[in-house]
């Protein structure tokens, strides 16, 4: 694995976190989901890198970034990777978004396609019915619901997140991953992202009508698919129908389906399918 490096850049007047592993060929920007950080991607990037350079940020709110009391929507997160490409002086590069990130990354490449050569959707990216953005809601209440809390130590908060079903098998990458989310406070620890912003962004995703970007994609799209849901059959982030619906509208769109993974291991457990599909969608 190459090694990691924490750098800085300008998003859209806020600062942005970076985690990056250099690599010889095209930069991949990877967009995390809700309530996850950049080191979520740590186990898809020890697989890319050095092969590919991959830089995954922390959204603003999350992480290591600046936390502005307000602007949490797509439209913002878009400025933001506008600002980090140009900071980093990138023309171009693959974007890799996971859930909430899937829809970002596809809203960049619907506003500024002559900046991203490829497109991966994992696992996000549905136009989903008022009914199935209620159950994907049920889903991620888990996740959302640590947010805010304070817990007496790190090991008290781990031991807490190691009861989470939908974490196991449990590894050292999920637990860094969630040491970084962490912070030092009076009376224990707790997450870094505050509850208030996470309410504002599901509230302005479910304003979007995200099949508006689908025809504005030019580039080459792989929709990686979790077969499982968040916490039942009945959650599923990618519904079979809207999927389809992506490949009719989506020009140049592709999908894999990872049976028996689900929305979070889709991302953080090792998956040989999974990586094989991405380096082949990545080769020239």
């Amino acid at each position: 694995m190459s090694e990691l490096i924490m750098q800085r850049a300008k998003g859209d007047g806020v600062v942005i976190q970076l985690a990056i592993r250099e690599g010889k060929a095209k930069p991949i920007l990877c967009v995390h989901g809700l309530t996850a950080n950049c080191r979520c991607w740590d186990l898809i990037a020890s697989e890319l890198a050095p092969t590919y350079r991959v830089l995954a940020m922390d959204l603003r709110g999350r992480g290591l970034s600046d936390k502005p009391a307000r602007g949490y929507s797509l439209e913002r997160h878009v400025r933001d990777i506008h600002g980090v490409l140009n900071d980093l002086g990138l023309e171009q590069a693959v974007l890799m978004g996971h859930s909430l990130g899937a829809y970002i990354a596809m809203a960049f490449a619907a506003d500024c396609p002559e900046r991203v050569e490829k497109l991966v959707l994992l696992d996000g990216g549905a136009a989903l019915t008022p009914e199935q953005w209620d159950q994907v809601a049920l889903g991620i209440k888990p996740s959302v619901d640590r947010l805010g809390q304070i817990f007496p130590s790190w090991p008290a908060f781990l031991e807490t997140m190691k009861q989470a079903p939908f974490l196991h098998p449990w590894s050292p990458f999920i637990e860094e991953y969630f040491r970084y989310e962490i912070e030092e406070i009076e009376g224990g620890v707790r997450s870094r992202t505050h509850p208030a912003h996470i309410r504002e962004e599901v509230a302005n995703l479910r304003q979007v009508e995200p099949a508006r970007f689908y025809p504005q994609l030019s580039c080459p799209v792989l929709i990686l698919r979790a077969t499982e849901g968040l916490l039942s059959r009945d959650d599923l982030v990618l519904p079979e129908a809207a999927v389809e619906r992506m490949l009719r509208e989506i020009s140049g769109a592709r999908r894999v389906d990872l049976p028996g993974s689900n929305h979070y291991s889709i991302l953080l457990q090792p998956n040989e399918m999974r990586d094989r599909a991405l380096r082949s969608f990545l080769e020239p």
